[in-house]
């Protein structure tokens, strides 16, 4: 289960909460230009541009969580079980593997506008990475400083939507998200001033009263729901440190807890949280018992190599102790 926000102030900024009961030492990861990405049934129509991003390593080739390229198109895969569906190799589309998806997009594309170009011929196929990595059932939300679309394979087809509100979660498919938030129509950041209200002189016994009725629990559903309201009345100047506390804000309040989640024997938990400046190319990311927030610049690495430039996650809690 997870959550992804793209917001634009100043600068656009894109990231994710990465909802899972295990994981597979992540990373944070920057592929340069020059790096030989081995695709499996398909190759790039031009130069590979530079991406960071979280991503596992696996025989030195990064499975991308989310990423983020040089010119500021970023992209997330959340979980879609039950709804996607990937097909055999189709030799007049272009065969992408789901846990290729995201490099083959962000390393020949500069906007959303050449990935939906793109996506007009795409296979996603059914092609697992191993034996030992069987297929990850998939959605993804792509966006830039313009405009957001949501990628999901059915039964039916590829389909590619417009994303307005700059969310995305897991299932069900996006467009019972969007058509549910109808049902929230009532919700406002600021007092209820209705019949019932003005007819018997009644006042708000609490600020906050307007988002009565704002789903809480950690469904997809209901985190599509309070995401999207967070992030429509979200307010913060355009400095960097604003910006980028006011969306790990966001993030937290979809988050998972240890022990509100639990998956057989395990617990779901945010095991980490991301936040790129796409405009700059920083990625900022926390993890669930490393609230320090962490920084890793694209261009810090070298963008014209061919090998991979790996961070490892800080994960052991940083405190400022300050009189001890």
């Amino acid at each position: 289960m997870c959550t992804a926000i793209s917001f634009k102030r100043t600068d656009h900024y894109f990231g994710r909460n990465l909802d899972l009961e295990y994981h597979y030492n992540e990373e944070v990861v920057v592929t340069p230009e020059n790096f030989n990405f081995p695709f499996r049934n398909a190759s790039l129509s031009r130069g590979f541009y530079p991406m960071i991003g979280m991503a596992t390593v696996i025989d030195h080739i990064p499975l991308y969580y989310d990423a983020t390229n040089i010119y500021g198109l970023s992209m997330a895969g959340l979980n879609f079980p039950g709804n996607a569906e990937y097909k055999p190799i189709d030799p007049s589309l272009n065969n992408i593997a789901p846990f290729e998806l995201i490099p083959w997009i962000l390393a020949q594309c500069k906007s959303v506008a050449e990935a939906k170009d793109l996506l007009r011929k795409i296979n996603i196929t059914n092609t697992q990475f191993s034996d030992m990595l069987p297929i990850t059932p998939l959605h993804w939300m792509l966006s830039d400083d313009k405009e957001s679309v949501v990628i999901e394979s059915v039964k039916e087809g590829v389909f590619v939507y417009d994303n307005p509100v700059y969310v995305l979660t897991n299932s069900p498919p996006f467009p019972y998200h969007l058509y549910h938030l109808r049902n929230f129509l009532n919700l406002t950041n600021q007092a209820p001033d209705g019949d019932l209200t003005r007819s018997l002189h009644l006042k708000p016994y609490s600020n906050g009263v307007g988002g009565v009725g704002l789903p809480g629990d950690l469904s997809s559903d209901s985190r599509f729901i309070k995401a999207t309201y967070l992030l429509l009345n979200s307010v913060c100047d355009s400095s960097e440190n604003s910006c980028v506390s006011q969306f790990f804000h966001i993030l937290d309040a979809v988050a998972h807890p240890r022990g509100c989640v639990k998956v057989g024997k395990e617990y779901e938990i945010t095991y980490y949280s991301s936040c790129c400046n796409a405009t700059k190319g920083i990625y900022y990311y926390k993890t669930y018992d490393n609230s320090r927030i962490c920084a890793v610049k694209m261009d810090g690495s070298n963008l014209t190599g061919k090998q991979l430039h790996r961070y490892p996650l800080y994960v052991d809690q940083d405190i400022f102790r300050v009189n001890h």
